[in-house]
């Protein structure tokens, strides 16, 4: 199981870049902490794939542009594809940890155009509602599912027709939350287009975060107003264009101070936060601690891991 304590994004799409995913057996489980991450938190990602997830430990919150799920410790969710989300410790939370299950719909269904892709599969990812399935353990259902998805992720690679039986037991746990959403799969709704265009701005972000860049140029990207770009974000990430730019800036910035030997003013131009008194300012406000500090502590919590 890999540990994961920073996302890559893809070159084209943006979408995060999954490690050790291959097209004949695309899944991989993983093991996340939030206090290995830069600021605690995982920042606004999308990716194909569907994150299925059992928090071991504490607490965790997750983010969509529907709202805020608190899941507590022993609970279980699932992460539609393609949606907007991202993750941090609540308020006064410590020592949280989740594992996942992060693989591709056709995992399960086989071959684009299958008729069990076509019944089972593309009624879930395309309805705009299901962000997000929580499931607790305070209800009965609920509670047997749960069992059977922290069962799932004690099926070793080492053992006899592995993926046979990791494909088996994710089949029937899928099955069983169909069941569950059922309700909802019943009434779909329309699909909400402001993500797209949000989609279509992060990208062009991601790709010119160097740069000096100004709302109009975000807005553009998605070919709308200035306007439709502040209520884009502020609706579906209930912050701004500029703060989006910023926390992305950071992000990136984290990453550098943390696997290379750059000075600390070169790792402020690189990523367009102006001048080192502005960058060790926003740093310490975003991040808690100086761009210094935060290198030496990675940096050595690196080489005590190996």
């Amino acid at each position: 199981m890999k540990t994961i304590h920073t996302i890559e994004f893809r070159a084209g799409s943006k979408e995060e870049l999954l490690p050790d995913f291959s097209p004949d057996f695309p899944y991989i489980a993983s093991r996340s902490s939030l206090e290995n991450f830069a600021g605690h938190f995982v920042p606004w990602h999308w990716h194909k794939e569907m994150e299925l997830f059992y928090v071991e430990n504490g607490s965790i919150e997750y983010h969509t542009p529907n709202g805020k799920t608190v899941f507590p410790a022993g609970s279980c969710g699932l992460v539609n594809s393609n949606i907007l989300h991202m993750t941090k410790l609540p308020e006064g939370a410590r020592n949280s940890s989740s594992i996942l299950h992060l693989f591709d719909t056709s995992f399960l269904g086989g071959q684009p155009g299958s008729r069990i892709e076509r019944k089972y599969i593309t009624p879930l990812i395309t309805v705009p509602q299901l962000e997000l399935i929580r499931l607790s353990p305070a209800t009965p259902e609920e509670s047997a599912l749960i069992d059977d998805i922290r069962a799932s992720f004690l099926i070793s690679p080492e053992e006899y027709a592995y993926e046979v039986k990791l494909r088996a037991a994710l089949s029937g746990i899928w099955c069983r939350i169909l069941t569950l959403v059922r309700p909802v799969l019943e009434n779909m709704g329309t699909r909400n287009k402001s993500n797209d265009k949000l989609k279509l701005m992060m990208i062009f972000i991601h790709e010119h975060f160097s740069e000096k860049l100004s709302v109009s140029e975000i807005a553009s990207a998605a070919f709308i107003s200035e306007r439709e770009c502040y209520r884009a974000f502020q609706e579906c990430l209930h912050i701004t264009p500029a703060e989006y730019l910023r926390d992305y800036r950071l992000q990136n910035a984290c990453h550098m101070l943390a696997s290379g030997q750059e000075s600390i003013t070169a790792v402020c131009h690189a990523c367009g936060l102006g001048s080192s008194s502005y960058f060790g300012k926003v740093f310490r406000e975003v991040i808690g601690c100086t761009p210094l500090e935060y290198r030496q502590t990675w940096q050595n919590s690196d080489t005590n891991r190996q």
